[in-house]
Formats: structure tokens, sequence, C-alpha cells
């Protein structure tokens, strides 16, 4: 696999394991999934713009209001069988050295988690996206995007071949030509799967991804169009879970939930007949890769 101007190389890697919670595993036996994505802003809660500068120095230090942030976020996660998680903190200094992703695998009880660090500020910060499964994956991808350093996509595949399920997790650039360029990356590594999804924090809208941005020819659905930014007083529509028109939307839902400043996206689909059960191991082990 190829790189993209940064030091971090694309990998392959079994997702990390919590053996006491692998009895909540498997699929569904109606093949229903139920998604979310949230930006958890590294456990802040933020609930005024000014917030920004009074409570800035939290994104430094360790504060006494985190611990129950991240308690109520765990609650939230319980209700969901794959998550994507943007801005947690791999433990540094401000989170306590804490593993945000680990902690919240442990708190919603999912036996499969997977942290990818896209900067790493040694002490001061471990810029991490995150996914929790209560399925075992068959493959994760660890994929640094295009553009300036510090973004990144998580690919996770549940099946082998092109009737397998594809998830990306990625938060992407605020800029509109890196984001682009991130895009584009992405559009290639789904273009050979039949059923896709997409989600997380994408900082723009709906009608950009799908009418301008190089996703434009793939035919995905957006189902959610409600604001989710900022929480507490919501007006733009940045985070998303995109689907294929091969999955059947159940349920969607931006849970009033002004834990961070953003708020999570929450979906739940069915899968097609093509997806049987098998393709979702619960105890059998998956192939282990090693980083290229």
């Amino acid at each position: 696999m190829r790189r993209w101007g940064t030091e971090r190389v694309v990998g392959l890697h079994d997702p990390q394991v919590n053996e006491h919670h692998l009895e909540s595993t498997g699929l569904p036996a109606d093949s229903r999934l139920r998604l979310l994505s949230f930006n958890i802003q590294v456990g802040i809660s933020t609930e005024r713009y000014r917030h920004y500068l009074t409570r800035g120095w939290q994104h430094l230090l360790p504060h006494t209001g985190r611990a129950d942030n991240l308690q109520k976020i765990g609650n939230l996660l319980g209700d969901f069988d794959l998550v994507a998680l943007q801005e947690a903190d791999g433990g540094s200094l401000r989170s306590g050295y804490v593993n945000q992703v680990e902690h919240l695998a442990q708190l919603g009880a999912f036996p499969y988690w997977y942290q990818q660090l896209n900067r790493n500020l040694g002490r001061l910060g471990q810029h991490s996206n995150g996914v929790l499964s209560r399925l075992r994956p068959w493959a994760i991808e660890d994929h640094p995007l295009p553009g300036p350093k510090g973004r990144g996509a998580i690919l996770v595949r549940f099946g082998e071949g092109p009737e397998s399920l594809v998830v990306v997790m990625m938060h992407l650039a605020l800029g509109a030509r890196t984001r682009s360029m991130q895009l584009a990356y992405i559009r290639e590594l789904i273009g050979g799967y039949k059923h896709q999804v997409l989600m997380g924090d994408m900082n723009t809208h709906a009608s950009d991804l799908l009418q301008n941005s190089p996703l434009r020819d793939l035919g995905l659905l957006a189902p959610q169009l409600e604001a989710t930014f900022p929480s507490w007083r919501p007006q733009r529509c940045l985070d998303h879970i995109l689907l294929s028109p091969t999955l059947t939307l159940e349920k969607v839902e931006v849970l009033a939930q002004p834990i961070s400043d953003h708020l999570p996206v929450a979906v739940e689909i069915r899968l097609p007949g093509s997806l049987t059960a098998d393709a979702f191991p619960a105890l059998s082990p998956a192939p282990r890769g090693t980083p290229e």
C-alpha cells in the first residue's frame, strides 16, 4: 500500500480484545446493526462559544469533569453495535494517561476496539480516532489521509470479497481542497465493495459530499440532514453516516446529548441477505495482518 506524504504507513491490524466482554458479541438475529458516530472532543463539555476560550486549558491539562463526561458517553454507547469516535485521546497528561478509546470500550462493554493515533504529541496529547465493535472484524486498516499530518481514516471490513461490508471511519480536514483529496483517497479504498458505510466528522454538509466531492458517483445516501454542531445550538450538519443503497435504513437520529461540542449521529440499518452471519464471526479469530 502506498504512502501519502506522511511518516505513518498504511497498516493492517487486529482489533484489541476485551476478553470479559466477549459474551456480548455477534450479529443480531434480525441482521440489524446500530451505528453511532461521535466527536467526543477528548471528553470536554462545551456549552457556549466562550467555553472554547475559558475551557481551552482542558485540551492541555486534566480536569475533574472529564471522567464524568466519559461516563455519560459510555452509558450512551451501550445501545450500539459499531461506534466511530473522533477527537479521542490515546493516553496523555490531559486525559490522566487514560486511553479514552479503550476506556469507552470498557464502559460500553464492547469486546473489540482499535485506536488510531494521528498526532503524537507525547505527554501533551495523543490525538486519535477510535472504533468500538460488538462484531469481530475480519480486517482493520489504518490509513493516514493525504494533506497536512494529523488526519486519518480507519477501514473496518466484515466478510471477504466484494460482497463484504466495508465501514470507513474518519475525521476530515477543515479546508475544502484538502478534504477533496482525502475523499478521493477514501473513494479509491471502497470502490471495489458493494456494501459501504462512511462515518465520522466530515466537516462539511451532505450535499457537498454527495454532489460535489469524489464520492458523487457512488450513489451513497445521507439519511441524516439534521444539524450536529454546535451541540448547544445546532446550526451545521457536519457529522454523517453515509450508506450505500444496498443497505436498508430502519432509523436515523441526531441524539440530544450535548456532552461534547458535536452531537452524536445514530443510524440503524438492516443488512442484505448476501451478508450472512458467516461474515460476522463472534469468537473465531480474524485473519492476522502485518503492517506494510
